[in-house]
């Protein structure tokens, strides 16, 4: 960008004046000229600005929060046909499904986030082309990565053994884990896909491809396990089996739906150019998402070093299966705040990019307050849809009121992470998490947990001290950004391939 074009703090010139306007501009600046128009008051710019905002919010993050729902209960399916087998079958698909699987599960997710940054911000640029040469270059990194992560897989009965399970445990789970070896490299293209479509904002597809995954998973399954007896293994080759399926329809949409023309123009050797570049990304990326992943774990794991553990960590488990599920609601927003900043960076319109992160973040954390709101007045009776005990529904009543705080907190932290998304700052959000969670968070737990015997309640007082410290920081960093900064950043990175534009392709 030439300074000349930035005056006083605003846009002067087009920031994408370089570009060849396409016959219709997809990421629209009809709500960058609304924000921009002085001849309006500032109740008047918003009374326009906020229903189309908020339209296009969740038009993303509605199908987006689907899809997340419905690919758990593919796998909760499995590990709930597996749990009619028995209860050594129940304990073996549990460790295989929220164990090594999460692992692999996390590391593939985050490497992917970075086709969200690249493809959203080329997509708002208009530099279509670009998109599919990212989702090709980050399924070669990913699938180069599945080759290491299978290993863990191959080996996990030593592994488990290793870290106290027992032998027989251990040895049925490793066989369900060896038929979940063809879903990590399902992981690997499904995830790119995925990121591909919603940067173009395209996410419906995802959410009926998903539904009907489930409905052939669901009595295929049962089949396999109560007509063939298959067993663990069977199980999770079905599980695998309905992942690649996944992954080959949305791959077949993209061949042959015509809102992917612009952006899959088949097969490219730039795909093989610029690989360090965007491993580095991409391992920044699963870095920021894994340092959140892995502390959940490392609390529970803790919880188990209490006098009492049984209690504790039936209390903690039902809370942090309450706080997953309404966790979906902020992933969906999340996507939808890295799609839309994205692609207003990428657009050059850098008051849309900032009002967006301010809905985003609005609309995610009103709806997480009611969610905290219910489930306070519910706190009595929640914990039955997962047990009988008396016992642990007075634990689980008792830790409530620091699980509302967490869903409320949870509302903001995922969004924010969203916009670094966007704006490609993971390795800044890595080294927050690094100092928020494993410095403060986990050291704090423990603290209180054992010094000042608070139990169960001192373990998740300090993963609520880690959440709200990261959050502090991030609303700090996202609502002293420089948008315009940020466009010029958006600007540069989309054009550092331009250069290479003219290399031949290979078409389908």
């Amino acid at each position: 960008m030439d300074p000349s074009s930035i005056h006083n703090g605003e846009l002067t010139e087009p920031i994408l004046s370089k570009h060849t306007n396409p016959p219709q501009e997809v990421v629209s600046s009809e709500l960058e000229e609304i924000l921009s128009d002085t001849s309006l008051t500032s109740f008047g710019r918003l009374k326009k600005a906020i229903p189309m905002e908020l339209y296009s919010l969740f038009r993303l993050a509605g199908p987006t929060i689907v899809v997340y729902v419905l690919n758990n209960v593919t796998s909760m399916s499995t590990q709930i046909f597996c749990g009619h087998l028995g209860n050594l079958q129940l304990a073996a698909a549990s460790l295989g499904n929220n164990g090594v699987q999460l692992f692999a599960y996390g590391v593939m997710l985050g490497m992917g986030s970075a086709v969200e940054t690249l493809c959203g911000q080329a997509f708002g640029a208009h530099q279509y082309e670009m998109l599919g040469v990212y989702l090709q270059r980050s399924t070669i990194l990913l699938m180069a990565t599945a080759i290491p992560l299978m290993f863990l897989y191959i080996f996990s009965k030593s592994l488990l053994t290793l870290i106290g399970q027992s032998t027989e445990i251990a040895a049925a789970a490793s066989l369900f884990i060896f038929g979940l070896i063809p879903q990590i490299f399902a992981y690997a293209a499904n995830f790119p896909i995925q990121k591909f479509l919603q940067a173009q904002s395209i996410v419906n597809p995802s959410a009926y491809i998903a539904a009907a995954v489930l409905l052939v998973h669901v009595p295929l399954t049962w089949v396999a396990l109560f007509v063939w007896g298959w067993g663990l293994l069977g199980a999770s080759l079905i599980l695998s089996f309905s992942w690649w399926i996944i992954v080959l329809v949305q791959f077949l949409y993209i061949l042959t739906s015509d809102r992917t023309k612009k952006t899959w123009n088949g097969f490219s050797i730039q795909a093989f150019s610029g690989l360090w570049s965007f491993l580095k990304l991409s391992t920044s990326s699963a870095v920021m998402l894994c340092l959140e992943v892995w502390y959940f774990q490392i609390l529970v794991l803790i919880a188990g070093l209490l006098e009492n553990p049984e209690i504790a960590l039936d209390s903690l488990a039902v809370c942090a299966t309450i706080l997953g599920w309404v966790m979906m609601i902020s992933v969906g927003f999340n996507a939808a705040a890295s799609v839309r900043v994205s692609n207003e960076l990428g657009a050059g319109h850098p008051k849309s990019a900032a009002f967006s992160v301010v809905m985003v973040t609005l609309s995610s954390f009103v709806i997480s307050s009611i969610c905290a709101i219910i489930l306070l007045a519910l706190r009595h009776v929640i914990s039955y849809a997962f047990t009988d005990g008396e016992t642990v529904a007075n634990a689980v009543s008792e830790l409530t009121p620091l699980l509302a705080v967490s869903i409320i907190f949870n509302g903001i932290q995922p969004v924010l992470s969203g916009v670094a998304v966007g704006c490609g700052w993971q390795t800044f959000v890595a080294y927050v998490n690094i100092g928020c969670y494993y410095v403060v968070g986990v050291p704090l737990g423990v603290l209180l947990a054992f010094k000042f015997d608070f139990g169960a309640k001192g373990i998740w007082s300090g993963l609520i001290g880690g959440m709200t410290m990261q959050t502090l920081i991030l609303l700090w960093v996202t609502f002293r950004t420089d948008w315009n900064k940020e466009v010029k950043t958006a600007r540069e990175r989309v054009n550092q391939w331009q250069d290479k534009k003219d290399k031949p392709l290979i078409n389908n």
